[in-house]
C-alpha cells in the first residue's frame, strides 16, 4: 500500500518536472559576479536553462542533507551512548547470573 502511494506521487511529480525541463531548454548567461559593472569582465557562463535549474536544485538538495546531518550529531552522539550502556548494564546481569 505504502509503495503505491509513493508511485501515485512520485510518477506525476516526475512527469511534470521533466515537461518543465524540457520546456526551458533555452541557453541562459549565467553570472557569477554581481558586482561588476557592465559586460565586460564579467564571469559568465552560457548553459541551457534547464541544466542551470537541474544544478540549483542539486546543490539544494545536497547542502540541505548536509546541514540536516549536522543538527542531528547529538542525536547521533546520544545514540552511540545509549547503546553502549546497553552493553555494559547486558554484561553487569550477565556476571551476576
Amino acid at each position: 500500500m505504502k509503495r503505491a502511494l509513493e508511485w501515485l506521487i512520485l510518477v506525476p511529480i516526475a512527469i511534470i518536472a521533466i515537461a518543465f525541463l524540457v520546456g526551458n531548454r533555452q541557453v541562459v548567461d549565467v553570472f557569477f559576479d554581481p558586482f561588476a559593472k557592465g559586460a565586460a569582465g564579467q564571469f559568465a557562463v552560457k548553459a541551457p536553462l534547464f541544466l542551470v535549474i537541474v544544478v540549483a536544485v542539486a546543490v539544494g538538495v545536497l547542502l540541505g542533507g548536509f546541514f540536516s546531518w549536522l543538527r542531528q550529531g547529538r542525536h547521533r552522539r546520544a545514540l552511540r551512548e545509549a547503546r553502549g550502556e546497553v552493553v555494559r548494564l547486558r554484561g553487569n546481569v550477565e556476571r551476576t547470573r
